[in-house]
């Protein structure tokens, strides 16, 4: 069963605060959402491997540490994982960017399936599938899904802010997938929005309603 990683750093719990209250405008709250990403990605990333190398300093021959291993990709899921992705780039800009679109269908709550771009070589990188708001987790799941369907073989999720059933649903769906979160809030509303959650986190990104 895939774990649940929920970022406590101190930096990561008071910029989300800032993102949750809804006085802050949409410069700031896309400004501060790039700045969680960015320290999310930098905790999501502990784990990859490294490998000797040797270098020359100005002084000496030094041994030293490089990344090895596979390369990364992020998926942003369309519209709001967008705003997540230039923050997790600035420690990765080598990492390559596909691209999920997915909707909540408002009658059934299920995920709509209307595009998909992917690099050719999706199968031997270490993807992060990235979504700022992990609800029902029918979308994330069925990213995930048609992601493995492609030849994924190693998949994170990675979401500001979810709720217990969201958790649930991937875990159940996708358990060989590890989620990273900078919160777990209490639950969702009648209509499946996160409670206390933040609100529409694509409308807050792009200025919309």
């Amino acid at each position: 069963m895939g774990n649940v990683y929920v970022f406590d750093h101190p930096l990561i719990q008071h910029k989300l605060t800032y993102i949750r209250d809804k006085n802050t405008g949409t410069k700031e709250f896309r400004e501060l959402v790039d700045e969680v990403s960015t320290l999310m990605a930098y905790e999501i990333t502990r784990d990859m491997p490294l490998q000797d190398v040797t270098v020359e300093t100005p002084v000496a021959t030094a041994k030293c540490k490089v990344l090895s291993g596979k390369k990364l990709g992020l998926v942003p899921i369309l519209r709001a994982g967008l705003g997540m992705v230039d923050g997790i780039l600035k420690l990765i800009p080598a990492a390559k960017v596909g691209h999920m679109g997915l909707y909540r269908d408002p009658d059934t709550l299920e995920p709509v399936h209307y595009y998909s771009k992917m690099p050719t070589d999706i199968g031997e990188r270490d993807l992060i599938v990235i979504d700022p708001m992990l609800a029902t987790g029918g979308s994330a799941s069925e990213a995930i899904r048609s992601l493995k369907e492609l030849g994924a073989k190693s998949i994170k999720l990675m979401c500001l802010i979810a709720a217990p059933p969201g958790i649930e649903r991937v875990r159940k769906d996708h358990g060989d997938v590890d989620i990273y979160v900078a919160a777990v809030d209490e639950k969702l509303d009648e209509k499946s929005y996160i409670i206390p959650g933040l609100g529409d986190a694509g409308d807050r990104l792009f200025g919309t309603k």
